[in-house]
């Protein structure tokens, strides 16, 4: 059984991503390359998204990005 660190984040797909703000995946890769998300790409090439990141955008949080 494999573990979580304690400083592993967890992490969003793209369609998890749309569920929450009910839009399409192709939005999300939209936002992602217009730099409203932070996107993580995985050895395969996909994208994750941190679920911290995603859901302070949810909540209307302003985001600081460095």
């Amino acid at each position: 059984m494999a573990t979580k660190s304690p400083d592993a984040q967890s992490l969003l797909t793209p369609a998890e991503v749309a569920a929450l703000f009910r839009v399409d995946p192709k939005t999300v890769t939209r936002w992602a390359k217009a730099g409203k998300l932070t996107s993580i790409r995985t050895l395969g090439g996909h994208r994750r998204y941190p679920e911290d990141e995603v859901r302070q955008l949810l909540a209307g949080i302003p985001q600081q990005r460095s």
